[in-house]
C-alpha cells in the first residue's frame, strides 16, 4: 500500500499512532510525507530520527519548516526549544544531510499524483514545475548550500517571470513549492494571507487559492500538498489538502493513493 500524510511537525506520537491504524509496514508499504516533518511538535527529533530509519520505505517533500531546520543548523536562521534537540543530536549532521536530499516535487506519473508541500504554481506546467524542482534540489544539495540558502532567504519573488535571472527563478521556485497560498488574477503570491479563503479581510477578497485560479497552468496528474492548517483537508479531482493542523490540536491524516480508493484515516492530536 501507497500512503500520503499530511504536515507532521514534530507530532511523533500521533505519526505513530496514524501508521499503526494504516498498519503501515515498511517492508511492504511505502510513504509519501507532504514536507514540514518537524518544527514546533515536541518530538522533531524522534520525528526525524524514525523517518531517516524508514527512508528507503518514503518519499518526502521539503517544506518551509524542514527548510528552517536545515538554515539553523546553518547559522542563519533562528533555532527553538522544539529543533534544538535536533542540532545538538550526535548524529546531527547525518540526519541534516539526509534531509537535504530531499525533493521539493514528487511526481509518479502512473499513479496518477505529484506531491509538493504547498502546491505548484499557477504558473507551471508540469515539466516546468519538474525542472525547477531539479534546479533546486541540485543546490539544496551542493557543497555550497548554505551560501545559496542564505540567499535563498534575502528577498522574496512572488511573480513569475520566464526570463529572471537563474537566482530569481530558484527563489520564486521555493516559495512556490515551500510558501504559497493565495494569488492574485495575475498569480502573484500574497505571503501574508495565512487563514482560509473564507475569512480574507473585506479588502483582500480579489485574492484566490493558487488552485483555484481560472489561469492555472493545466497539470494532469493530481496534486497532493500540506502547509495550509486553516484551509484543512480538501480534495477534489484535481488537488488534494491534507495538513489537518495536527501541531495545532487538529488531526493527522493519511490517504491511500495506490488503489484510487483514497481512504482517508485520521488519528487526533492531542
Amino acid at each position: 500500500m501507497i500512503w500520503v500524510i499530511g504536515d507532521i511537525q514534530g507530532c511523533y506520537q500521533a505519526l505513530k499512532t496514524l501508521l499503526k491504524k494504516i498498519n503501515f509496514d515498511p517492508q511492504k508499504d511505502r510513504l509519501w510525507i507532504a514536507g514540514d516533518l518537524v518544527n514546533r511538535g515536541e518530538g522533531s527529533l524522534e520525528t526525524l530520527s524514525y523517518l531517516y530509519s524508514i527512508k528507503d520505505s518514503i518519499d518526502i517533500v521539503l517544506g518551509n519548516h524542514d527548510i528552517a531546520l536545515i538554515g539553523a543548523y546553518y547559522g542563519i536562521k533562528k533555532s527553538n526549544y522544539t529543533i534544538d534537540p535536533i542540532l545538538k543530536a550526535s548524529n546531527s549532521k547525518e540526519l541534516i544531510d539526509w534531509l537535504r536530499q530531499g525533493k521539493f516535487l514528487h511526481v509518479d506519473k502512473e499513479l496518477g499524483y505529484c506531491m509538493a508541500h504547498a502546491g505548484i504554481s499557477p504558473s507551471y506546467n508540469l515539466e516546468t514545475a519538474i525542472d525547477a524542482s531539479k534546479k533546486l534540489e541540485k543546490s539544496m544539495q551542493s557543497e555550497n548550500s548554505k551560501e545559496w540558502l542564505t540567499e535563498m532567504f534575502s528577498k522574496d519573488m512572488s511573480q513569475y517571470n520566464p526570463n529572471a535571472s537563474d537566482i530569481d527563478s530558484q527563489k520564486y521556485a521555493l516559495a512556490s513549492f515551500i510558501r504559497m497560498r493565495f494569488c492574485d488574477d495575475s498569480r502573484a503570491f500574497d505571503f501574508k494571507q495565512k487563514g482560509s479563503p473564507n475569512s480574507l479581510p473585506s479588502n483582500k477578497q480579489h485574492l484566490k487559492p493558487w488552485f483555484a485560479l481560472s489561469s492555472r497552468e493545466k497539470i494532469d496528474l493530481k496534486i497532493l500538498f500540506g502547509h495550509w492548517s486553516t484551509l484543512g483537508f480538501y480534495n477534489n479531482d484535481e488537488v488534494c489538502s491534507l495538513d489537518t493542523g495536527c501541531v495545532w490540536g487538529g488531526s493527522l491524516t493519511a490517504m491511500r493513493i495506490d488503489d484510487k480508493s483514497e481512504d482517508i484515516i485520521q488519528v487526533t492530536c492531542s
